[in-house]
């Protein structure tokens, strides 16, 4: 019996299901899409993915409040090391470093994707919970380890290219349909802050999930909203003023 309410919950639930990814899946493969290589401060560059570039929000706060411009590598659908939708992070900062290798401050995103793209589609990791599964799949926790292993050898090789400040944006709880993310978040979330303790990089960690909230987020349950993305950079502010 417990095999059918499974089976029939989850007939119940494709449609909303099926909807709610192909709307997320719009927002993630568009919005953004170009790096932006002039600024006024260009040894200061973001990396990472659409939280930060699907509107652009959080690097605008970040230009006002600095009274400058970095360089702006993000980009919509980005993984933190391979996937098909955008350059990777890891492309990213190669890039940059090809553009203008004077790097000194990174802020940056990224890892969130690898995790949310299969997700949102078949959930192969099993990194929704459920009534019937409460807590995440040891496969969704591998997924998340390996993409720490990722961002060690990534932060590692910012630190020997000269890099000499990271601040490293976590992910907040997404709402409606993807609001069972909620654990893979905070292990996540566990895991970046780890791999910025980890590395031989100055890297500091910033966690949005006590700050951001539903009205954060835009109808995607996704991404930033306006208010969101200032939250974001009043979280990365007081970090990076000291290093500019």
């Amino acid at each position: 019996m417990k095999t059918l309410n499974h089976l029939l919950a989850n007939v119940q639930f494709l449609p909303k299901m099926l909807a709610t990814s192909a709307i997320a899946l719009s927002l993630i493969a568009c919005g953004g899409g170009t790096y932006v290589e002039e600024a006024e401060t260009p040894e200061v560059i973001t990396l990472g993915d659409s939280i930060f570039d699907l509107s652009g929000d959080i690097q605008a706060f970040l230009h006002e409040y600095s009274g400058t411009t970095f360089r702006d590598y993000t980009l919509s659908g980005a993984e933190l090391s391979g996937g098909s939708l955008a350059t990777p992070v890891v492309q990213q900062y190669a890039d940059a470093k090809s553009t203008d290798a004077n790097i000194k401050t990174i802020v940056m995103n990224g890892g969130g994707n690898d995790i949310l793209i299969p997700a949102i589609a078949l959930d192969p990791y099993r990194c929704r919970t459920y009534w019937w599964r409460s807590d995440i799949s040891s496969r969704c926790k591998n997924l998340v380890n390996d993409t720490y292993v990722e961002g060690v050898d990534l932060l590692n090789t910012m630190q020997r290219d000269g890099v000499q400040n990271v601040i490293y944006s976590g992910y907040y709880y997404t709402k409606g349909l993807q609001s069972n993310l909620a654990k893979a978040v905070d292990y996540g979330n566990f895991m970046l802050n780890e791999a910025c303790k980890n590395t031989t990089a100055s890297c500091q960690f910033v966690d949005p999930r006590g700050v951001i909230n539903s009205s954060d987020i835009i109808v995607d349950g996704i991404h930033p909203s306006t208010s969101g993305s200032k939250k974001i950079a009043n979280l990365i502010w007081p970090v990076l003023e000291p290093l500019l």
